[in-house]
C-alpha cells in the first residue's frame, strides 16, 4: 500500500470502534505522516472523514487491502 505509514487493523470491530482506535493511535505517528484504518464496518467509510473534519486532520483517501477490506487513510496535521 502507498499509505506510507501504519495500519490500524479494525476488521471485525464495529462502528465507533474504529474511530475510537484511530483517535487512540494518530498520536502514534508524526506529524505529516499518514495512518491507516483497516475496516469492514461500512459506517467507517462516513465516520473517517467526518472525525477528520471535526478533529482538523487531513483525510487521504482510500485503499484497498490484499483482502479486499477498505484502508481508509489519514494524515496527521497536528
Amino acid at each position: 500500500m502507498s499509505g506510507s505509514g501504519p495500519t490500524l487493523d479494525c476488521r471485525g470491530l464495529p462502528c465507533p470502534r474504529p474511530i475510537i482506535e484511530l483517535a487512540r493511535h494518530l498520536a502514534d505517528v508524526p506529524v505529516g505522516d499518514v495512518l491507516g484504518v483497516a475496516s469492514d464496518d461500512p459506517a467507517a467509510r462516513h465516520d473517517v472523514p467526518a472525525w477528520c473534519r471535526m478533529r482538523g486532520q487531513e483525510y487521504v483517501g482510500e485503499e484497498t487491502a490484499p483482502d479486499g477490506v477498505p484502508v481508509l487513510l489519514v494524515r496527521r496535521l497536528s
